[in-house]
């Protein structure tokens, strides 16, 4: 599987256009190797961030070549954003929640939790091990958590996301699993910096293959 990861950081006054043009991103729904896309305005400081989750990076690749400037242009975001980064590379990691997929996870989560992390030197294989022994279960036992991915952006960045059925839900995991599981991972040991993104998800960014029955 291959994860992109888009932050957008958008003009004041702009926000209804950027909103306007992120819904004609759904002509991706037919393009094949699709997972699914979503995104939201973060909590924090009201930036727009994407998650799209593409089933390789043959067909993430395909997209790129052959439509995503048309997509772009017809979705005239241009002059709606300050700034814009995107990073995309493999999924190391797909975390397990209460959804029967990670489709379904995408089609019916409405709040997204991302963490980029990045890592310090040699601490790679390290870190992974924690999100698979202590962060992936953790969180499958937290009432909520849909499912979740771990996405390398870069040698030393990876991007962790989970996908959760309401803020409530993950206002619980907050408070009553997070310290403890922090604590385990022992965070700082392995990440130089950490920034992290709640985001309420938009329902008219959603993204999903045709063949998905919306609900």
């Amino acid at each position: 599987m291959w994860g992109k990861w888009i932050d957008c950081r958008v003009r004041p006054g702009a926000h209804g256009a950027f909103a306007a043009g992120q819904r004609r991103w759904a002509a991706l729904a037919d393009q094949p190797g699709l997972v699914g896309q979503v995104g939201g305005w973060s909590r924090a400081d009201g930036r727009a961030l994407v998650l799209a989750l593409w089933a390789d990076e043959e067909a993430y690749g395909r997209f790129m070549r052959e439509r995503h400037d048309a997509v772009a242009t017809e979705a005239a975001q241009q002059g709606s954003w300050r700034s814009i980064q995107a990073a995309a590379g493999p999924v190391a990691l797909t975390m397990p929640g209460s959804a029967p997929s990670l489709v379904d996870a995408l089609q019916h989560a409405t709040l997204l939790r991302a963490a980029d992390c990045l890592l310090r030197p040699g601490r790679t294989g390290h870190f992974l091990e924690v999100q698979r022994e202590v962060w992936a279960p953790g969180m499958a036992a937290a009432g909520g958590m849909l499912a979740g991915t771990v996405t390398r952006l870069a040698a030393d960045r990876y991007l962790v996301t989970t996908l959760w059925t309401s803020p409530e839900a993950h206002a619980a995991y907050t408070a009553d699993a997070l310290p403890a599981l922090r604590a385990r991972a022992d965070v700082p040991a392995d990440a130089e910096s950490l920034t992290g993104h709640v985001l309420p998800l938009e329902p008219s960014w959603q993204v999903l293959p045709s063949r998905i029955r919306r609900v």
